[in-house]
């Protein structure tokens, strides 16, 4: 080998040590800042820990050990009474109390001997806040993203403006909102579909905006050019390309608004979390267990439809991790 090959050979040696040495000393200061910050969070966490218990006289810590014991002992007479209170059918333990009182809440249709269970029934105003806050909020927020996106021409205060909006509007959570409205418009659904309608819009304004500004903009470019006024590039240009995308974001926000709207119904907004909270509340274990099993197939029920529904718009790659 020439000395010419030798000297080069050791200048890349070299070179690739220095280099090895750079790596291992940022590859030490990333494992530092990591330990920094795992240690940061566990002082987060303690200091949390203890505020949580001095907010709760001592007693916090103190009854960590006992987390479980409302459900070790919350539990029915036998499985079968779980059956009964979802379906509403008599049940041999009753003595007359409201624990029993599985045939009281049958909603009967059209008069007949045919009955909807109670649980059933509010499961089903619960999905109709839900749905119907999503159709509204959906309305808006699809009228609304067009003046806030920053590649369609609008004026600047205008779509500031449109901007601020959408954040007011989603700033506060639904719980929030319907209890303000329930002041207003007392206690009920209604209360609870204009809750989560505002902070549909604000949620869904903001990611529908988001999605008109990534479009394409040569179809906008082209129909500029042959005269074409605002609306009519919009309608044309802009509204094809991110429709599917704001279908998938439309059903993703109906699964949302499905637990929201349980949750509302638990401080007065109706539907199926109203019956939770007041069997929970009365500690009858079987009315209990019968929601809790009722929400839980919900709620997978509409996921899965969803999802499906999701994957047909904009295909299977757009749920495939690094797509």
């Amino acid at each position: 080998m020439r000395m010419a090959d030798i000297s080069q050979t050791q200048a890349m040696t070299a070179a690739t040590q220095t280099i090895h040495r750079h790596y291992q000393r940022l590859l030490a200061t990333r494992r530092l800042y990591s330990l920094l910050a795992l240690a940061g969070v566990l002082v987060v966490l303690v200091f949390a820990l203890l505020f949580a218990n001095d907010a709760s006289s001592g007693k916090f810590i103190e009854r960590l050990p006992y987390l479980f014991d409302f459900i070790k002992n919350f539990v029915p007479d036998d499985p079968f009474e779980i059956v009964r209170a979802m379906f509403d059918l008599p049940s041999p333990y009753a003595d007359g109390s409201f624990k029993y009182d599985y045939e009281v809440g049958r909603h009967y249709l059209f008069g007949t001997g045919l009955y909807a269970p109670e649980y059933f029934y509010e499961m089903l105003v619960t999905l109709n806040i839900a749905f119907a806050s999503t159709l509204i909020g959906g309305l808006f927020a699809f009228l609304f993203c067009f003046l806030a996106a920053s590649n369609l021409g609008v004026a600047r205060p205008l779509r500031w403006g449109i901007r601020r909006l959408l954040e007011l509007m989603r700033a506060f959570p639904e719980i929030v909102l319907a209890g303000m409205m329930a002041a207003v418009l007392s206690l009920g659904p209604i209360a609870a579909i204009f809750a989560v309608s505002v902070h549909t819009v604000g949620a869904l304004g903001k990611m529908f905006f988001e999605v008109v500004e990534n479009a394409d903009m040569k179809p906008d470019d082209g129909l500029r050019a042959v005269g074409a006024n605002w609306f009519e590039r919009v309608r044309f240009a802009i509204v094809p390309q991110v429709m599917p995308n704001f279908v998938s974001y439309f059903l993703l926000r109906t699964e949302i608004n499905v637990r929201a709207s349980t949750i509302i119904g638990a401080v007065g907004g109706g539907g199926i979390g109203e019956v939770f909270r007041q069997s929970i509340g009365r500690d009858h274990a079987a009315k209990t267990y019968a929601i809790v099993i009722l929400l839980f197939l919900t709620i997978v029920a509409i996921d899965q439809l969803s999802g499906w529904l999701r994957r047909r718009l904009v295909g299977n790659a757009a749920f495939q991790f690094g797509a």
